[in-house]
């Protein structure tokens, strides 16, 4: 038999209910908005530039065309594609691999002191770190300088030929940003059952068993993550290879990457339209890198 303190209590959490569901859409309101103005606009804007001229009208395909008729486009491509190349393989072996050891040494105080460390590089920005790798490649006042002359390599110029830049565009990234993926990786083992790797442990299964066949297929979707949101930062190379060619004199060229060509299309030839066309490109192929990721590795299905 239901008492009028019952009846009062389903009143008031019915009352409740509206409010609490409200409260979610008030924190997503924020960030929708930000979505809007600096995400879904700016996108909308960069089409409509890319499929017009200087006087507003269609064009069709013609500014994607010209970007790529133009004599630098092909090779900023397979810079691009290089750099990504060095970057995603080092950075998926070497990040699950780190995390792994990390995790290994999860009791010991060396584990906390590594994790803070790899974090460090993280909290400075692209330019900030480009400067500070300025100077690490520079063999007159790099502290690893006599490793780079030992190397052959005794000016920045020589260090930073575009030959090399791939491989140090890449370290550079690691760099900066492999310590946060580490943190996130190292954060995920921790969510996988003790009692799973304890029966592997029974069962006879070492490290490399237990990493091999539990905890890497249980990172799975987090692997897929970092390598999508890596490889859309990796498309828009810009900020490092910028500085090192205005630091260079334009040894490392302007135009080594697909952004880096655009920035030139818009700010060198007045040239807005195929600039814009070049970001859709990069976009585009953004877009579809993902969903071929998110498709094939089941990252939304339930575990």
């Amino acid at each position: 038999m239901n008492t009028p303190s019952d009846a009062g209590g389903r009143a008031r959490a019915l009352r409740r209910a509206p409010w609490s569901g409200r409260a979610g859409y008030g924190f997503v309101a924020a960030y929708v908005v930000l979505l809007l103005a600096f995400g879904v606009v700016p996108t909308v804007y960069a089409i409509y530039f890319a499929f017009t001229d200087t006087d507003a009208r269609f064009t069709g395909f013609s500014n994607f065309t010209a970007a790529a008729a133009d004599f630098r486009f092909t090779s900023a491509v397979g810079h691009v594609a290089l750099y990504l190349v060095i970057w995603l393989v080092a950075l998926v072996v070497l990040v699950v691999g780190l995390a792994l050891v990390l995790h290994r040494l999860t009791a010991s105080a060396v584990s906390r002191s590594l994790r803070f460390l790899y974090y460090i590089p993280g909290a400075l920005a692209g330019a900030a770190s480009a400067m500070v790798w300025l100077f690490m490649l520079d063999p007159t006042v790099s502290p690893a300088g006599f490793l780079l002359r030992a190397a052959g390599l005794d000016t920045f110029g020589r260090v930073i030929e575009p030959g090399h830049l791939a491989v140090l565009l890449a370290l550079i990234a690691f760099w900066t940003g492999a310590g946060g993926w580490i943190v996130v990786m190292y954060g995920a083992l921790n969510n996988i059952s003790s009692d799973v790797i304890e029966a592997a442990r029974i069962d006879g299964a070492g490290p490399w068993q237990i990493a091999r066949h539990i905890q890497i297929p249980l990172l799975r979707k987090w692997i897929v993550y970092m390598v999508i949101l890596a490889f859309a930062a990796g498309t828009q190379l810009f900020v490092e290879p910028q500085l090192l060619s205005q630091a260079s004199n334009g040894v490392a060229g302007r135009d080594y990457s697909l952004n880096q060509l655009s920035y030139d299309f818009a700010f060198q030839n007045n040239n807005v339209n195929t600039a814009a066309a070049i970001s859709v490109e990069l976009l585009v192929v953004g877009l579809v890198v993902a969903g071929l990721f998110v498709a094939r590795s089941g990252f939304f299905d339930a575990d």
